[in-house]
C-alpha cells in the first residue's frame, strides 16, 4: 500500500495527477474498474492484507486492458 501511496505522490509532485485522471476516465481504465470488487480492495486495505491486493491488481494487470494502462502509466512516469 505504501507503494501506492509513493507514486501517487511522485505523480503529484510531477504534476501528473491531471494526466493519470485521463487514464482512469479512458475505455480501459473505466473496464479495468468494472472488473474491481470495491469491497473486496477496501476490507484488504483495511485489514493491511497486501497480498490480497497484490493478487487484485496482479489479475487486472494481466488483462489487455490493464496491461495498455500499465504502459501508459510507464510512459507518463518516464516523462
Amino acid at each position: 500500500m505504501q507503494d501506492l501511496e509513493a507514486l501517487g505522490k511522485e505523480l503529484q509532485r510531477r504534476g501528473k495527477t491531471g494526466e493519470l485522471k485521463k487514464l482512469a476516465d479512458s475505455a480501459d481504465g473505466k473496464r479495468l474498474g468494472q472488473m474491481l470488487d470495491a469491497n473486496a480492495i477496501r476490507q484488504a486495505a483495511q485489514s493491511g492484507d497486501q497480498k490480497a491486493i497484490q493478487n487484485m491488481l496482479g489479475s487486472l494487470l494481466a488483462t489487455e486492458e490493464g496491461k495498455r494502462l500499465a504502459q501508459q502509466l510507464k510512459k507518463l512516469m518516464e516523462k
